[in-house]
C-alpha cells in the first residue's frame, strides 16, 4: 500500500500539519510532497491532500490538483485556516474541494486553525465587514499547535485504517 501526502503551504501551517500527518502514518511506504512537486500519481492506493483555505474556498494550485486525480482514487481532505474549526467558511472550501475532486473517493476531512498573516488581518482590520472574522482569525495566532499536529496524526492512522478494511 502506498500513501502519498501531498500539500500546498503559504504560510507554513499547512507544511507543518502535513509534516505530522506523515511522520505518524503508519505504513511503510509513503511520500510526503509539495503539490509543485507531484509529477504522477501512478502506484499511489492513498492520497492525502493539505491546502490553506484562502477566501472561503481552494487555491488555484490545489484546485488543478483535485481536478486530475484519477477516477476511483481514494483521497482524504486536510485544510488549515484562520476561522474556527467546523466553521462556514472550512466547511465550504471541503465542498469545493470534494466538488473539484467529484471522481475521486473521499475517506474524509478534517480542518486545522493556522495564524494568519498579520498583514492580510491588517488590511481587513480595515473595512467593518470583516471585524468579526478579523477577531476569529487572531485567536488563531498560537496554531497549528501541539494538539492540532497530534489530531492530524491520529486522522492519518484512522483513513487508514478505513482504506485498509475497505469500510468506504
Amino acid at each position: 500500500m502506498r500513501a502519498l501526502v501531498v500539500y500546498y503551504s503559504e504560510t507554513g501551517n499547512t507544511a507543518k500539519v502535513a509534516q505530522a500527518l506523515f511522520d505518524k502514518l503508519k505504513t511503510k511506504e509513503k511520500q510526503i510532497k509539495e503539490i509543485d512537486d507531484v509529477s504522477s500519481l501512478d502506484g499511489v492506493d492513498l492520497i492525502f491532500c493539505g491546502f490553506p483555505v484562502i477566501e472561503h474556498s481552494v487555491p488555484i494550485k490545489m484546485q488543478k490538483f483535485l481536478k486530475n486525480i484519477p477516477a476511483g482514487a481514494k483521497i482524504a481532505l486536510f485544510s488549515t485556516h484562520g476561522s474556527f474549526t467546523d466553521g462556514l467558511k472550512s466547511s465550504t472550501a471541503f465542498e469545493n474541494a470534494m466538488t473539484l475532486a467529484s471522481a475521486a473517493k473521499v475517506l474524509g476531512t478534517i480542518g486545522f486553525r493556522g495564524k494568519v498573516r498579520q498583514t492580510l488581518l491588517d488590511e481587513l482590520e480595515k473595512h467593518p465587514i470583516h471585524k468579526s472574522w478579523v477577531e476569529e482569525a487572531f485567536s488563531a495566532g498560537n496554531h497549528p499547535n501541539q494538539s492540532d499536529l497530534e489530531d492530524a496524526a491520529n486522522f492519518g492512522n484512522v483513513i487508514l485504517n478505513k482504506f485498509k478494511s475497505g469500510l468506504f
